[in-house]
C-alpha cells in the first residue's frame, strides 16, 4: 500500500476520480469514542491536498523547488457519515470541482476498505506566494494542468455534499 509519499508522476492520464492517497488509521488519531477523531479527517484530507498539489506540479514536487509558489487553504467543509477504527485501511478519492486564475476547489471522499463513505471534505485553495505572502495566479504549468483535470472531471456527477453550508433544515 502506498502510504504518505504524496508523490505521483504527472503522466497526462487523469483518473475520474483521482486516488492519490491510501493509508491506515494511526493509533494517535483515535479519540475517546474509539474511532478516528474529527480533526484527523482533516489530517488525512490534507494528505490528499498535498498529493494533488505535488501531482499537478510534477516534476517539481518540493516547496524549495517551487520557489514559494504554493497554495493556502481558505475554506474547508467536512461531513461525517461513517467510522474508521484504529488500523483501518482507507483511501481518498479526489475530484476537482472548479478553477479560476487564483483558486480551485477540491472534493475528497474518504472511503473505508469496503468502499463505504466515511467522510467528505470540500476545500478551497488560493494561489499563494510564500516569499511575498500574497495571493497570486497559478503558474502556467499548474494553470494548464488544472484546466485539463477540470475538463476531465466535469464528466463526473457533482457530489451532493458539495456547496453545502451548516444549518438546520426546518420541516
Amino acid at each position: 500500500m502506498v502510504t504518505e509519499t504524496f508523490l505521483h508522476d504527472w503522466t497526462g492520464q487523469i483518473a475520474t476520480p483521482l486516488c492519490l492517497v491510501e493509508n491506515r488509521v494511526r493509533q494517535e488519531w483515535i479519540d475517546e469514542y474509539g474511532h478516528m477523531n474529527m480533526a484527523h479527517y482533516l489530517t488525512v484530507c490534507d494528505q490528499a491536498n498535498w498529493a494533488f498539489w505535488n501531482w499537478i506540479n510534477h516534476p517539481v514536487q518540493t516547496i524549495e523547488g517551487r520557489a514559494g509558489h504554493e497554495y493556502a487553504i481558505v475554506e474547508n467543509h467536512v461531513t461525517y457519515s461513517g467510522e474508521l477504527a484504529e488500523g483501518a485501511a482507507f483511501r481518498i478519492e479526489t475530484q476537482l470541482l472548479d478553477v479560476d486564475a487564483k483558486r480551485f476547489v477540491l472534493f475528497h471522499r474518504v472511503l473505508d476498505d469496503k468502499g463505504e463513505l466515511s467522510a467528505t471534505n470540500e476545500v478551497k485553495m488560493l494561489g499563494f506566494n510564500l516569499e511575498t505572502r500574497r495571493a497570486e495566479a497559478w503558474l502556467p504549468l499548474v494553470s494548464d494542468r488544472l484546466a485539463e483535470v477540470l475538463r476531465v472531471h466535469s464528466a463526473l456527477d457533482r457530489p451532493v455534499q458539495a456547496g453545502q453550508g451548516i444549518g438546520l433544515k426546518r420541516k
